[in-house]
């Protein structure tokens, strides 16, 4: 009986997950900069449109892929609530340097920032979100608030920052190409932790379990979580996700979700 009963909770949420989605409509393939061939192929949007979007809060989202791999994507759990959800390509390593993969995300928010308004996104509620390489990213552009500024845009304008598993020293595949092994901590001008500072916008921090992610994932976001509180911020929040290794994202959808909704009470109150 009881597993009768789990069958039919289960079909009901991806029914309604199904019905949510079939009302939005899709646009692909958009350009946010074409300096040649190679970003013109990879610096594309694709962004999910609720029906009658009209002023609705925005998520962007970075893929995983360690900057070398993985494209585009608009995770299915995230067009719901009304969001308007961008999944954003990016140029990779080794035909670029992670200096310039974090410049094409700046590029891509700043784009957003401008553009969003004719797609039904508010450019004033925007949420910078990531997996893995992506929720790097968005630490980055989040962080060190010069990314952003490049582009004419505050990174503090930004309605919150939420990486899932991102790598808060510098990454992996930097430290790579210099050639240090990935198990060399390396903190500098490339890590999301050296830009630690109290007045970013709302941080969740989420990882898969310590004992089960990456190279330390989960301790290096407790770090940043501590250097943040010790910075002064006070809407930082960090969440480890027990049984989860570092593919998190199932359980981690639900947590954004359920933060944006507090975000936005938050921000209506004061109105």
């Amino acid at each position: 009986m009881r597993q009768s009963t789990f069958t039919i909770v289960a079909l009901l949420l991806m029914i309604s997950t199904a019905m949510a989605q079939s009302q939005y409509k899709i646009e692909r393939d958009i350009n946010y900069r074409s300096d040649d061939a190679y970003s013109a192929v990879q610096c594309r949007l694709d962004i999910a449109t609720p029906e009658q979007a009209a002023s609705n809060h925005v998520i962007v989202w970075f893929h995983g892929g360690g900057l070398t791999g993985g494209k585009k994507q608009i995770p299915a759990q995230l067009m719901t609530g009304g969001a308007v959800v961008v999944g954003v390509g990016y140029r990779l390593s080794p035909k670029v340097n992670v200096n310039q993969i974090i410049d094409d995300a700046a590029c891509a928010v700043a784009w957003v920032v401008k553009n969003i308004e004719r797609y039904g996104g508010d450019p004033s509620k925007i949420y910078l979100a990531g997996h893995s390489a992506g929720g790097y990213l968005v630490s980055m552009i989040g962080l060190d608030k010069s990314r952003l500024a490049r582009y004419g845009v505050d990174a503090d304008s930004m309605r919150a920052i939420v990486p899932f598993s991102g790598q808060v020293i510098t990454h992996f595949e930097e430290r790579r190409s210099r050639g240090i092994h990935n198990k060399q901590p390396i903190i500098d001008s490339l890590a999301p932790l050296y830009h630690a500072r109290g007045d970013a916008p709302p941080i969740l921090l989420i990882t898969g379990d310590r004992e089960m992610e990456m190279l330390g994932r989960y301790e290096e976001n407790a770090y940043l979580w501590r250097m943040l509180r010790l910075a002064g911020h006070k809407k930082v929040t960090l969440y480890e996700l027990d049984g989860y290794g570092h593919a998190m994202c199932e359980p981690a959808y639900p947590l954004f979700l359920k933060f944006i909704t507090r975000i936005e009470s938050e921000h209506n109150k004061k109105r």
